[in-house]
């Protein structure tokens, strides 16, 4: 026989989100107010360019995944077996060429999107063009 059990919160489960949130409130309220090193937008995006690959590899890696994708690609490969690995092949030899032609001439340009670079070398028209082409490719 099945079990039809709804599971819900309970007051420790409320208690501890409650707890999460707050905490996590509490440190963001800190760095914002205390002041610290992040005085410019340089500061605050790009440490003042003072991070080693370690920290700035993490960071990349935490932003080109999304949660749907870590949740989703196990249950993807289980599901329909591993040719979803096809993808994450590509994905690494689609990485390198950026990693070694883009980034060094963004660092050298002291930039920080390929948006900036397209206004740079184009307009302002194909920077916009290129936002809302990802944008819409999102």
């Amino acid at each position: 026989m099945a079990s039809s059990a709804v599971m819900r919160f309970t007051v420790a489960d409320y208690v501890i989100f409650a707890l999460l949130l707050i905490f996590s409130s509490v440190i963001g309220l800190f760095y914002a107010l205390s002041g610290g090193r992040q005085r410019t937008t340089q500061e605050f995006l790009l440490a003042g360019r003072s991070m080693t690959f370690l920290p700035v590899a993490l960071s990349l890696l935490a932003t080109f995944q999304s949660a749907v994708a870590i949740l989703g690609v196990p249950a993807e490969i289980y599901t329909f077996g591993t040719e979803y690995w096809f993808l994450g092949c590509s994905y690494f030899l689609g990485l390198l060429i950026p990693a070694h032609i883009f980034v060094p001439m963004f660092y050298r340009l002291k930039i920080t999107s390929t948006y900036e670079y397209l206004e740079l070398r184009f307009n302002k028209a194909t920077r916009l063009c290129g936002t809302l082409t990802f944008i819409f490719q999102m």
